[in-house]
């Protein structure tokens, strides 16, 4: 008798326990995920967003990043905007024809902005044996002008018609990521290729250590560009530092870090916090991070800011 009222204890006592972990299993932030759409391996979105997840992971209990390799601008901002992405790397150009609604986009795309993060340096890169000095000589060539939906692919077709060249009879353009242009040009089946990316770009790098490369100076085209497409394009300098090459003028175009309209206005906060908290972390995944600058990072016009970015900022100057 005593053994069987010591078993229905026991029981007892077993089954209060486990109401007790199932009511603590309930009340326990569940993990949501929160996916950053970057670019293509060996680009400087990449790398950032590689390193933005993991002060998020180590920062945001709860929250479950996860990096997303893709064609880059135009293909994050549809990302954003059908719910395929919640944080995203973006050119200010390629982000002004969203919220604009102009081609490639068919209507106005709902993204809001969390920081302006520093300046892309457009890249036209030719063997280094080639006789091309300029964006003209690209007549009759065959080129890479960026990956489909990149915003290299943007920058790449203006600065084209910028210098007189029709992309669809002039030359021959194909659509290629980073990698595969790289592969490419080594390979001689390209004569060049475009890319837009920040100092310096991993895959640039690698080929100018070959000795394989030289950059083509665009410097002359900032101030038609910015005439004819608006304030975003500006005269930057590739420094010899950057890949052991001759310094080469060139074409910078801000970058945006955008989310979703309806993000949560906490989670944009702290997200906003945590890129000028974590800016030395960020900085060891790659340079570029250590150019964020609290007074101009709300510059992102015409992409709105997120409520909850405003607020950080706010209460920085508070």
């Amino acid at each position: 008798m005593r053994c069987r009222l010591t078993a229905v204890r026991a029981l007892t006592v077993l089954s209060a326990l486990m109401a007790v972990l199932v009511a603590c299993g309930a009340d326990a932030p569940r993990s949501s995920p929160l996916l950053i759409a970057t670019g293509q391996r060996g680009g400087v979105y990449f790398d950032y967003g590689t390193g933005l997840a993991k002060a998020i992971s180590a920062e945001l209990p709860g929250v479950r990043p996860q990096v997303l390799t893709t064609g880059a601008s135009v293909d994050n901002l549809r990302m954003i905007a059908s719910g395929r992405a919640d944080v995203a790397f973006t050119l200010a150009d390629s982000a002004a024809l969203a919220v604009r609604g102009e081609p490639p986009f068919d209507r106005p795309q709902p993204v809001r902005a969390l920081a302006r993060l520093y300046d892309n340096y457009v890249h036209l890169v030719v063997r280094a044996n080639s006789g091309i000095t300029s964006p003209a000589h690209l007549r009759g060539r065959v080129i890479s002008g960026g990956a489909a939906g990149s915003g290299t692919e943007v920058i790449a077709k203006r600065l084209l018609g910028v210098t007189g060249l029709d992309p669809d009879r002039d030359l021959t353009v194909r659509s290629m990521d980073l990698g595969t242009s790289a592969e490419a040009l080594r390979a001689g089946a390209i004569d060049a290729f475009f890319f837009s990316g920040g100092l310096p770009t991993k895959t640039i790098s690698e080929l100018a250590g070959q000795k394989l490369i030289r950059l083509v100076d665009l410097r002359s085209y900032a101030s038609p560009m910015r005439r004819r497409y608006g304030e975003f394009y500006s005269e930057r300098t590739i420094p010899a530092s950057t890949y052991g090459l001759p310094e080469s003028g060139t074409i910078g175009v801000p970058d945006y870090l955008i989310v979703r309209q309806d993000m949560d206005d906490a989670l944009a906060h702290d997200l906003t916090e945590l890129l000028f908290t974590h800016r030395e972390a960020l900085e060891l995944a790659h340079p570029e991070a250590r150019r964020l600058n609290v007074r101009a990072a709300f510059s992102t016009d015409p992409v709105i800011l997120h409520p909850g970015a405003v607020r950080y900022y706010r209460d920085t100057r508070s």
